[in-house]
């Protein structure tokens, strides 16, 4: 069913804005490019007008808090379906890209359009808080169609190809007006945190073990010690990073690594996530609310009423935990960015029996 935009003016009666048109769409791509949370608030861009090796031009590509790369075509004067075959297209060119090349693409897109003279890692820690792992660059891609409207045939290939574990997905704008004011409305075909996590989340080459893997996120608005203090794990600043935490269940069992630090605690799920305003802990004075409680960190304080960007926490009963300079990284361990995931490779079966003789557990 095509997607449909409507907004009402609320007076004594509601009153339908009517809807107008840009003058063309690259008018639209430049308001992406003068503010990219039009699009998406967790994506950097990295290039605009970028060229292929066969002489085409990606409208822009962005890079999400996994490092996994974005490529952002607008429909212009092609169909709904060339525009999806395009991008696909071009998405056969970037995965073939390697670190260099992906960096050289941002120093031509600062060096033309933003003149800051940053490199991309510089760019990457302003915009997501951590340092950006050069291994995980391009290890995956997304593909994003921007368009007005969309035709059933197209509306069925995507589906289709998002079914089939194909990281694509379409994001509608429309304009109304009122007056002499514009207003930009958008809406996705697929919620984007699906297609996120679709993307940067490990093919399956084995089965899954059964453990959790825990990303989390010290010193970006949280702290681990207070993790370890109080019993929890917790992730916010935007739905990507607080939706998986939904994965767990009450008996599952987690292994905590920290980012850019190392694996630091294991421990098992004693109930399912909530937001920071209906989390407590207890203290010596009692069962309290997080935010009132003796801690080292922000958990981002400001959005506690925001649904979207709100910290989120799972409560757990650590097995065992390690402190930060004691904690446990080796060559070959599982690392990704996503919050909770269920890697089904032969790398996390690896990390998991290596640091069950570590912290000599079973």
């Amino acid at each position: 069913m095509p997607i449909e935009h409507a907004i009402w003016k609320i007076n004594n009666n509601p009153i339908p804005l009517p809807d107008c048109c840009l003058g063309n769409e690259e008018e639209l791509e430049q308001l992406i490019f003068q503010n990219p949370s039009i699009i998406n608030d967790q994506w950097l861009l990295i290039g605009r007008q970028v060229q292929t090796s066969f002489n085409k031009y990606i409208d822009l590509l962005a890079l999400d808090a996994s490092a996994s790369v974005i490529i952002i075509e607008l429909k212009k004067n092609k169909t709904a379906r060339e525009t999806v075959a395009q991008a696909i297209d071009y998405a056969t060119w970037i995965k073939e890209l390697d670190t260099s090349s992906i960096v050289e693409i941002f120093k031509t897109f600062d060096s033309k359009y933003l003149k800051t003279a940053k490199t991309l890692d510089v760019a990457f820690s302003e915009k997501f808080g951590f340092r950006l792992n050069e291994e995980e660059l391009n290890n995956s891609h997304q593909m994003v169609v921007v368009a007005s409207q969309l035709d059933s045939s197209t509306e069925r290939i995507v589906k289709y190809l998002s079914s089939s574990d194909v990281p694509i997905n379409i994001v509608f704008f429309q304009i109304f007006k009122d007056g002499n004011s514009k207003y930009l409305s958008r809406a996705w075909f697929i919620d984007p945190v699906e297609t996120q996590e679709q993307a940067t989340t490990p093919k399956n080459t084995e089965p899954w073990n059964g453990e959790y893997y825990v990303s989390y996120g010290h010193n970006m608005g949280r702290d681990w010690s207070d993790a370890v203090k109080y019993g929890f794990i917790s992730a916010g600043g935007g739905r990507w990073y607080s939706k998986t935490l939904n994965k767990l269940q009450k008996g599952d069992r987690v292994w905590v690594n920290i980012p850019g630090v190392g694996y630091a605690g294991v421990g098992v799920v004693e109930d399912s996530a909530v937001s920071v305003n209906d989390f407590f802990v207890q203290t010596d004075k009692g069962k309290m609310p997080l935010l009132e409680a003796d801690i080292n960190a922000s958990y981002h304080k400001e959005f506690k009423d925001d649904e979207d960007k709100a910290e989120y926490f799972v409560k757990v009963r650590w097995i065992k935990t390690l402190p930060l300079n004691k904690a446990v990284s080796e060559v070959g361990f599982f690392g990704n960015q996503n919050t909770v995931c269920q890697p089904t490779t032969s790398k996390w079966n690896h990390t998991v029996e290596r640091l069950k003789k570590i912290f000599e557990i079973k």
